[in-house]
């Protein structure tokens, strides 16, 4: 039947579905340690990138690959990301009950301070959306990574609220309604975030020189 063949609408769906499964298997498997997350995660969404290229021959390999490659790098963010989110909800909590329990000018001056918190924190959560990403298609220095998922974030504002509402209604419905999902988990997450990212991905990364260099120096 082609409704049940490899290349109808319905089998690549349950293809795709069958990658994220596996994915989030070997994500949580590697992200055990705690430590790995990053690389983890850079591994994650590496792999998933290619899956949404059509580059989808043997996940496990290309997982791994990635993991190798970027295990510095991303575990070096994920531990600089880790210390600022432990300070930025230590600070949130902090500054949310001094103005609960303060009055007048202090409660106002804490009120501002709370704010700075929050804006503090969506930045953060705009680089954590997209750090990882960015590290598995570009290479950069960290400082450059971390500037740049920001502003990568913030000038493609409609891509980040969706890859933003992805891990939200995943998080929701495992915990809410069908815990069994959490199978697809950040799998299925970071390939519908593949596939949102791609073209900006793509186009944060493109290099004109990379396409000139082949018909300058001949055939290579």
């Amino acid at each position: 039947m082609k409704f049940l063949s490899y290349d109808s609408p319905f089998g690549q769906l349950v293809m795709k579905l069958c990658y994220s499964c596996c994915l989030n298997i070997l994500w949580f498997l590697c992200c055990i340690p705690i430590v790995t997350i990053g690389a983890s995660t850079t591994a994650l969404y590496y792999t998933s990138l290619k899956i949404v290229r059509g580059e989808d021959h043997a996940l496990t390999r290309m997982f791994f690959r990635s993991f190798r490659e970027n295990f510095r790098q991303s575990t070096t963010l994920w531990l600089i990301l880790l210390a600022v989110g432990g300070l930025l909800a230590s600070d949130g909590y902090i500054v949310y009950h001094l103005r609960a329990s303060s009055t007048g000018a202090a409660a106002v001056l804490w009120t501002l301070t709370l704010a700075l918190v929050i804006a503090a924190a969506v930045a953060y959560t705009i680089v954590l959306l997209f750090v990882f990403p960015l590290v598995a298609s570009v290479s950069n220095t960290n400082w450059a990574m971390l500037k740049n998922s920001f502003f990568i974030g913030t000038h493609y504002l409609f891509c980040t609220i969706l890859v933003f509402a992805v891990h939200f209604a995943m998080f929701f419905l495992v915990v809410s309604v069908f815990t069994p999902l959490i199978i697809f988990g950040e799998g299925l997450c970071a390939l519908l975030s593949a596939y949102l990212m791609n073209n900006v991905l793509r186009a944060c990364s493109y290099d004109p020189e990379e396409e000139s260099a082949p018909e300058a120096g001949g055939d290579i």
